[in-house]
């Protein structure tokens, strides 16, 4: 029983420990991804202002 009890508890905290990572890796995508947004929007605004100024 005891064996038992050990086994569900390591496997609880393999979970857990996937759950968290997981998680963390979902906030760390979602700040690459506004700055990738954000990188995307300021290099159009550049590209267009080089645009302009070139005319």
């Amino acid at each position: 029983m005891g064996c038992l009890l050990a086994v569900i508890f390591v496997g609880a905290l393999a979970l857990a420990g996937a759950g968290f990572a997981v998680h963390l890796l979902w906030i760390v995508a979602a700040v690459f991804f506004v700055f990738w947004v954000a990188g995307y929007a300021f290099g159009r605004g550049h590209r267009r202002a080089d645009r302009r100024s070139r005319h």
